[in-house]
């Protein structure tokens, strides 16, 4: 009896092809273990920003207008602004047709008794400024220089020009040298020159004593033409300029 035993051999590796799908199955597990962690470790490590802004809201005034006068003006010549028929402001720079225009305002408004110096700054002709000068003492007429006002330079003798002369406290005289056509100051004169004189003179006029009138006019000479010196009103009442 024979014994026809057949053996079969079972293959010791998987087909190539089922090989590749299990690498990629594998492969696949692998990736999805390692992508749940750190998607995890990233959400763990979010944070939220809140930002706070502050808003400042402001409140805008706009400038106010400025006051204007309570008084209209009557009429204006040259310097000179009527504001009521006894009273005039006077700013500005006198020239050589100042006396005409003062003469025209004093035939339209004969009742004018003051000025009221705000901002005057002298004279472009000398002579023309002291001539009008005695034209307001002629005319009985007061000067009064008001807080914060400035009289410099030749409108200094127009101050004086007034019957009466009234300063407030906080107002200002700039003085210095005068200087002639030529360019030549008061010191480049002698001091017996007729051209001193005529100032002196014009001083004592106006009722400084005149010692107190030649030691004011040697002041305003010992500064330069192109300086300034300023005074107070208590230093023009110390040369009784000032009532």
């Amino acid at each position: 009896m024979s014994n026809n035993h057949q053996t079969t051999l079972l293959p010791t590796s998987l087909p190539s092809k089922n090989l590749n799908a299990s690498v990629l199955v594998s492969a696949l597990l692998l990736f999805v273990s390692l992508l749940v962690p750190t998607q995890a470790a990233f959400s763990a490590s979010s944070y939220t920003v809140t930002e706070t802004v502050e808003i400042i809201e402001y409140d805008l005034d706009e400038p106010q207008a400025q006051a204007t006068p309570a008084t209209a003006a009557y009429g204006q010549y040259g310097p000179f602004r009527v504001i009521s028929a006894d009273t005039v402001e006077m700013t500005g720079t006198v020239d050589s047709y100042t006396p005409a225009l003062f003469q025209q305002m004093m035939k339209h408004f004969p009742a004018i008794k003051r000025i009221e110096m705000l901002d005057c700054d002298g004279s472009v002709d000398e002579d023309a400024n002291l001539r009008l000068a005695r034209m307001i003492r002629r005319a009985g007429i007061s000067t009064h220089v008001p807080a914060n006002g400035s009289v410099r330079s030749g409108a200094v003798e127009l101050f004086l020009a007034g019957v009466t002369r009234t300063a407030h406290r906080n107002a200002e005289f700039i003085v210095h040298s005068w200087m002639d056509e030529n360019g030549r100051q008061a010191n480049d004169y002698p001091a017996n020159d007729p051209v001193h004189a005529e100032y002196l003179d014009y001083y004592t006029d106006m009722g400084v004593p005149p010692s107190t009138a030649k030691a004011f006019y040697t002041l305003t000479n010992s500064v330069p033409f192109s300086e300034q010196l300023r005074l107070s009103r208590n230093d023009m009442a110390r040369f009784q300029m000032v009532h």
